[in-house]
């Protein structure tokens, strides 16, 4: 775990469409000064450019994506794959170029940011990395569902899930982040959903730039109909581990601290973190974590489906 702040090597393109409006999106990564964080550059309605810094504070909306903005004005959609390959990826401070409202999905997930991160190169800045380090548990429910900080002496994850479609059941994915971990085993799996909810989400607007290229469906018959199939054979919990690493990443600094979550999604993992952060008692801010070089642990479980409580996929 590096103690110094990162950013990129060198400015990233991307292109792709909205997982959700279906509009073409133009991207671009620019290196940023210690101190920056990750700040978001929207172009207005007007030709204006309104900058966005990727913070709680600034989450307008958790309702199948997290948002950043104002509710009626200026804001970026599902920007969760991206915050997650930088967080994970240790990138500190980084400004986001964007012409479109959201955040292109690629291929639903953050397997291209990633790889075009690591492509671009890490500089070290002069200037110490800040770390919130969990003093105290700090636990919120929604129903059967929760999320949970806990104390930890390194940045980890505890996600389960429990869906009543036999293609998804109960899974668990438990590991302590690292870069390699999340590109070998977090990095490439995809959003999901479900065929019945399709007609719904195009009614309200949503999904619809999704397509069999950018997620994982699950037919009528409760079986995934993507000709490829899985990347894992539990890619549904990886995919929402991946959800909580990015909306984690809008703390503004790294958490040492373990974060569990059951039946989550994005709505929960913002209002864990926003519990946590408005806890005075129940963090501190440091400047070197608590142990370094570890290597990441990581733990495995897939259960039965079992049927009671489904979450809406925020």
């Amino acid at each position: 775990m590096a103690k110094q702040q990162q950013t990129i090597g060198a400015s990233i393109g991307f292109n792709g469409v909205g997982v959700h409006s279906g509009e073409a999106v133009e991207l671009t990564l620019h290196p940023a000064d210690a101190g920056t964080g990750v700040v978001f550059q929207v172009t207005t309605p007007s030709g204006g450019i309104r900058e966005i810094k990727a913070v709680s504070a600034n989450v307008s909306s958790t309702d199948l994506a997290t948002v950043v903005g104002e509710p009626n004005g200026p804001g970026v959609a599902t920007i969760e794959h991206l915050m997650a390959a930088l967080y994970a990826m240790e990138i500190d401070n980084v400004i986001v170029e964007i012409e479109g409202r959201e955040v292109p999905i690629m291929d639903g997930c953050s397997h291209a940011f990633v790889q075009s991160i690591r492509e671009a190169g890490f500089v070290p800045q002069l200037a110490a990395r800040r770390y919130v380090r969990v003093l105290k548990p700090v636990r919120v429910e929604m129903g059967s569902a929760y999320g949970e900080y806990r104390p930890h002496d390194s940045t980890r994850f505890e996600i389960d899930i429990d869906f009543s479609s036999a293609a998804i059941g109960r899974q668990s994915f438990k590991a302590d982040l690292t870069p390699d971990l999340f590109c070998e085993e977090i990095s490439r799996a995809r959003t999901f959903g479900f065929m019945k909810d399709v007609e719904r989400l195009w009614a309200s607007g949503h999904a619809l730039g999704s397509s069999l290229e950018n997620s994982v469906v699950i037919g009528d018959d409760d079986g995934v109909i993507n000709p490829g199939g899985l990347r894992y054979v539990d890619e549904f919990v990886r995919h929402k581990a991946l959800d909580a690493i990015g909306d984690q990443a809008l703390a503004g600094a790294r958490i040492l601290g373990c974060y569990r979550s059951y039946r989550g999604g994005h709505r929960l993992n913002a209002m864990a973190l926003q519990a946590l952060l408005s806890d005075p008692t129940a963090f501190e801010m440091v400047e070197v974590p608590v142990r370094t070089g570890t290597r990441a642990r990581r733990e495995l479980s897939i259960g039965a489906a079992s049927p009671a409580y489904e979450p809406q996929k925020l």
